[in-house]
């Protein structure tokens, strides 16, 4: 697959014609990464905007005690770069990053964008889009870690990221959601209990959304 076609697979850019495409190109790389790998750590500095084309990608934190923060999953036709700037070339982490499947980075170099694109008002509702569902992103996780409790945890992440909740194991989820394995699994029996969910061979199908969705609906405001 050509440069130019792994662009056209990043919904970011699907407004732009062929010849923009190419322009894009001249000022992009794709780079394959393996399962575990690490793509940034906090407070490194580049001057690519990155996009997953595909894969899976783990943002993180570490607390004051080394302890490991879950803080989302980036899934592919995704951006990966958090912004503060545009008056900057300079693009920091605010997290670490590792891969949780074989995925493919494309990079484009911020300042080349920002010359032939974004100074030109090409581009910026796409960025600003992301942006503002970075944000979003944001609040849902400090009414994770500080606003809901263990249902409303556990609901959130049903509504919001059933396939992930079912591919992981029991543990993992727990271990993301900062509650005990053993309240996980509380949790899930009297949501089954109350025929909001079924488990069927260990995976978890949603019978009753508004249910679900009452869980953790109005506990933020």
């Amino acid at each position: 697959m050509s440069l130019v076609e792994t662009i056209k697979k990043i919904s970011f850019f699907n407004n732009l014609n062929e010849e923009q495409l190419s322009i894009i190109a001249s000022f992009s790389s794709i780079s394959k990464y393996s399962s575990k790998s690490i793509l940034f750590y906090e407070s490194e500095v580049n001057q690519n905007l990155l996009f997953l084309v595909d894969g899976l990608l783990k943002i993180y934190k570490f607390d004051k005690f080394g302890n490991e923060i879950f803080l989302y999953h980036v899934y592919k036709n995704s951006m990966i770069s958090e912004l503060s700037s545009l008056n900057s070339n300079d693009i920091y982490c605010f997290s670490n990053a590792e891969f949780i499947d074989e995925s493919t980075i494309l990079s484009v170099n911020f300042e080349k964008l920002y010359e032939y694109f974004l100074s030109k008002n090409i581009l910026t509702k796409e960025l600003i889009e992301n942006l503002l569902n970075k944000n979003q992103q944001l609040q849902c996780i400090i009414n994770r870690e500080l606003v809901f409790d263990a249902t409303a945890k556990v609901a959130f992440m049903l509504n919001q990221d059933l396939e992930m909740f079912n591919k992981l194991k029991r543990q993992e989820v727990s271990f993301m959601l900062h509650i005990q394995p053993e309240t996980l699994s509380r949790v899930l029996k009297k949501l089954s209990r109350e025929e909001i969910i079924n488990i069927e061979n260990g995976d978890i199908v949603i019978i009753n959304q508004n249910a679900l969705s009452s869980i953790f609906k109005g506990i933020a405001v």
